[in-house]
C-alpha cells in the first residue's frame, strides 16, 4: 500500500470512528509507564545524575519493547498493507481535537462559563477554575494549533519517514513526555529524556506544521509572528506553531496563566484584534486544510516520484 493510501485511510479510520472509547492502545501504554516510574522514579534527595539516568532507562523499556514488536509485524507483507494504516489511526486524533474544542465552543456560545470552564479543564494542563471567557478562547485555539502538530502531523511526518514504527515511536515518546515532562520537582529531571527526545522529535514536524498554516492563512503576519514571537516561548516547538497560527488567523494569543499554582508570564503571540468564540471554528478550520494540504502534498510527492 502506498504511503498516500495509508495515510488516506488512517484519516478516514478516524473521521469514521474517532479515537476508540476503549481498549485503546495508549491506555495500556500509558499504564506500563506508570509501572515503570514507580520502579525507577529516584527522590528528589538523589543526584541529578542519577534521577536523569534512571529517567532515560524508564524511556527505554517504556517504548524500545513495543516499537520493536511493531518493527517485527509491519515488516512487509499482505499483512504490514492492512496494519500500516491501522497503526497510524491509532497514533492520530485529528476528531478527537475537533470534538474537544467544539465542546468549549459551545457552552461559551450559550454564555455557559462553568460548563466551558470544565470542557477546557480536559485539554489543558493550566488551571481554569477562575478563568474568563477571553483565557478559554485563548485556551482552546493555543492547544488546537499545538495539537495539530503533535496529534495530527507529526505522527503523520514520521509514518512518512519511518513507516508505522515510526509513528508509533513518536506517539509513544509524546505520551511519555506529556506525563513525565513536567518542570516540577517530581519529574524535572527523572522526565528530562522524555522531554528531550520529544523536543527532538517535533523539531522538524513543528516547523512544516506551522509552514502549512502560513501557506493556508495571512502568511504575512504568521511569518512575521513566528520569526519575532517563538523565539520567546518556553517550548522551541509550540511556540513555532502557536505563533504562526495566530499570526495566520490574525488574532491575539499567550499571556499570563497559572500552572500547577504558579502564575507564568506566556509571551504574547500573534497580531491584530482579540479572539471571539468564532476563531475556535477558524482554528479548526484551520488544521481539517492542513491536513488536506498534506494529503495533496504526499500524494504530489509520490506521483513525481
Amino acid at each position: 500500500m502506498s504511503i498516500a493510501l495509508a495515510v488516506f485511510f488512517a484519516l478516514l479510520l478516524d473521521i469514521l470512528l474517532g479515537e476508540p472509547k476503549k481498549w485503546h492502545p495508549l491506555v495500556f501504554f500509558g499504564q506500563w509507564a506508570n509501572y515503570l516510574e514507580r520502579q525507577f522514579i529516584q527522590s528528589s534527595h538523589e543526584s541529578k545524575i542519577r534521577q536523569k539516568a534512571y529517567g532515560f532507562l524508564a524511556l527505554v523499556l517504556a517504548i524500545l519493547p513495543v516499537s520493536m514488536v511493531v518493527f517485527i509485524v509491519t515488516r512487509g507483507g499482505l499483512l504490514a498493507s492492512y496494519l500500516s494504516p491501522i497503526m497510524l489511526y491509532f497514533c492520530i486524533a485529528p476528531r478527537s481535537l475537533l470534538q474537544h474544542t467544539l465542546a468549549v465552543y459551545r457552552p461559551l456560545q450559550q454564555e455557559n462559563l462553568v460548563q466551558a470552564r470544565l470542557a477546557i479543564s480536559m485539554i489543558v494542563s493550566r488551571e481554569t477554575e477562575k478563568m474568563d471567557e477571553l483565557q478559554i478562547r485563548k485556551a482552546a485555539i493555543e492547544t488546537t494549533l499545538e495539537n495539530g502538530a503533535d496529534a495530527v502531523f507529526a505522527p503523520i511526518f514520521w509514518f512518512i519517514i519511518a513507516g508505522p514504527v515510526g509513528a508509533l515511536f513518536y506517539r509513544l515518546s509524546n505520551t511519555l513526555d506529556a506525563m513525565w515532562g513536567y518542570k516540577n520537582a517530581h519529574y524535572l529531571h527523572f522526565g528530562f529524556a522524555a522531554a528531550r527526545l520529544d523536543d527532538v522529535l517535533n523539531w522538524l514536524p513543528a516547523r512544516l506544521t506551522a509552514l502549512s498554516y502560513l501557506l493556508l492563512g495571512d502568511s504575512k503576519k504568521a511569518w512575521f509572528c513566528w520569526r519575532t514571537q517563538s523565539p520567546f516561548c518556553e517550548s522551541p516547538n509550540a511556540g513555532v506553531v502557536m505563533s504562526a497560527g495566530a499570526g495566520c488567523l490574525n488574532v491575539q494569543l499567550g499571556g499570563s496563566a497559572i500552572y500547577h499554582g504558579v502564575l507564568k508570564n506566556k509571551a504574547i503571540l500573534g497580531v491584530g484584534r482579540v479572539v471571539v468564540n468564532e476563531d475556535i471554528k477558524r482554528a479548526n478550520l484551520l488544521i481539517v486544510l492542513s491536513a488536506v494540504l498534506w494529503l495533496g502534498v504526499i500524494i504530489l510527492g509520490e506521483s513525481i516520484a
